[in-house]
């Protein structure tokens, strides 16, 4: 025979009491979580607000191109970049101010679109092009050489421009 106190008791169904304990218990605390999990996690493109402006690419060949840009000057500005954009217009880009010239390096995290990452110098200088950045991947995309800016553009970009080595981008913040 077993002990009274090793039984175990039925479990009660059916009852409007056990369902709403249940429910205060259990359910009512997740959803809470899950709230304030999703608060945090959601993506921050929302609370960074970009200045617009715009810029012309002069190609060596003679032609101008015309971009509306947003500005990435700060360091949450930087950091949040395109991620979480689902598209961007032809024309369209942004534009990563920095100090001064030094090596750069990006990286395509919770980027969805595909850029094309145009280096800048402080002059406005193409000194690196890197064409086609897959989406979501986390490797290292170098400037390879000091750089004080980065245009990123939609991918394929630079190829239909023809855009090169020593092509130059107008903008105020480049010394002319």
């Amino acid at each position: 025979m077993m002990n009274a106190a090793f039984q175990r008791k039925p479990f009660r169904t059916g009852t409007c009491a056990s369902s709403w304990s249940f429910t205060k218990r259990f359910i009512a605390p997740a959803v809470f979580l899950f709230a304030c999990w999703w608060s945090v996690a959601a993506p921050a493109e929302a609370t960074i607000k970009f200045v617009r402006d715009h810029l012309n690419i002069e190609t060596s060949q003679g032609q101008t191109y015309r971009f509306e840009v947003e500005l990435a000057v700060t360091p949450q500005q930087r950091a949040q970049g395109l991620m979480f954009r689902e598209e961007m217009g032809r024309f369209e880009g942004m534009l990563f101010l920095f100090d001064r010239e030094a090596p750069r390096s990006f990286w395509m995290r919770n980027t969805l679109l595909s850029l094309d990452l145009i280096f800048l110098n402080s002059k406005g200088e193409i000194v690196r092009i890197a064409p086609d950045a897959v989406p979501l991947d986390e490797t290292p995309i170098p400037s390879g050489v000091p750089a004080s800016a980065v245009l990123e553009l939609l991918g394929g970009t630079a190829e239909d421009l023809a855009l090169a080595l020593g092509d130059r981008i107008r903008h105020r913040a480049f010394s002319p």
